[in-house]
């Protein structure tokens, strides 16, 4: 159940003056921000985990030993991913980093939205990007539509894979350094779409909290965070929370 309008909107505008005195803000999203995109969180009902186990078919070893299993799984996800396009919350962030209210957006997901909208300081904690390149000689070929996915075989012989991270890959270390440095250094940290309950990304609001930083959360219902470290929540939908933060902050 999300907000009432006048509860809503006196909370937007509580975080928005916080921003104005404390920021840039950090940003941490999650599923929950692209789920206007037409992305369902893999993790929730008719997600992609709901219908393949991850240590199955998401699993680095899966691709490397049956890479055509592997792809089974692939293909459905960038069907998915390559027909989403961004919504207004990914448009309000691109905004508002470009008028010095953001710093760095780091992102639990690997769909592209946040580049695709104009952001350009992300942080792909996940991997991204919608391109292919090969395991077996690193030749690399675009995705621009789901037409593209085919040939997953490379001419060399190898096969090809998406930038992502898979279960049982290491988080990229400049990634995950940067994060944390940043996390460091912000005051505020916007959670949205997350329950931040996958680590390490999860730990980014609790290190900024521990620096005496303000944490505020955007998300349709309460989460593990809400009644601990979180200081402002906001409880609404990405895109009309995100929209009407953007018009707090640049009229």
């Amino acid at each position: 159940m999300e907000d009432d309008s006048s509860v809503l909107q006196e909370r937007i505008g509580e975080a928005a003056e916080i921003i104005r005195r404390r920021g840039p803000a950090l940003v941490l999203t999650g599923a929950g921000i692209s789920i206007d995109s037409g992305i369902p969180p893999f993790r929730g009902p008719g997600g992609l985990w709901e219908r393949y186990d991850p240590e199955e078919y998401g699993h680095i070893e899966v691709l490397k030993r049956d890479p055509e299993k592997a792809w089974i799984m692939l293909r459905d996800m960038l069907t998915t991913i390559l027909k989403a396009r961004p919504n207004e919350a990914h448009y309000a962030l691109a905004e508002l980093e470009r008028a010095g209210f953001i710093s760095y957006v780091v992102t639990q997901n690997v769909d592209g939205l946040h580049e695709m909208a104009g952001s350009r300081r992300v942080l792909n904690f996940h991997g991204g990007g919608r391109y292919l390149y090969c395991m077996k000689c690193s030749s690399r070929r675009e995705l621009e539509s789901v037409e593209d996915i085919d040939p997953i075989k490379c001419t060399c012989g190898g096969y090809f894979r998406p930038p992502y991270v898979f279960f049982g890959e290491p988080i990229p270390h400049e990634v995950l350094s940067r994060s944390f440095i940043e996390a460091t250094r912000a005051d505020v940290i916007l959670v949205i779409g997350t329950s931040a309950g996958v680590y390490p990304a999860a730990q980014l609001p609790y290190e900024l909290k521990r620096h005496g930083g303000v944490v505020v959360e955007v998300n349709p219902s309460p989460t593990p965070l809400t009644g601990t470290i979180t200081d402002i929540f906001i409880q609404s939908g990405s895109s009309d929370a995100l929209v009407k933060l953007k018009e707090y902050l640049l009229g």
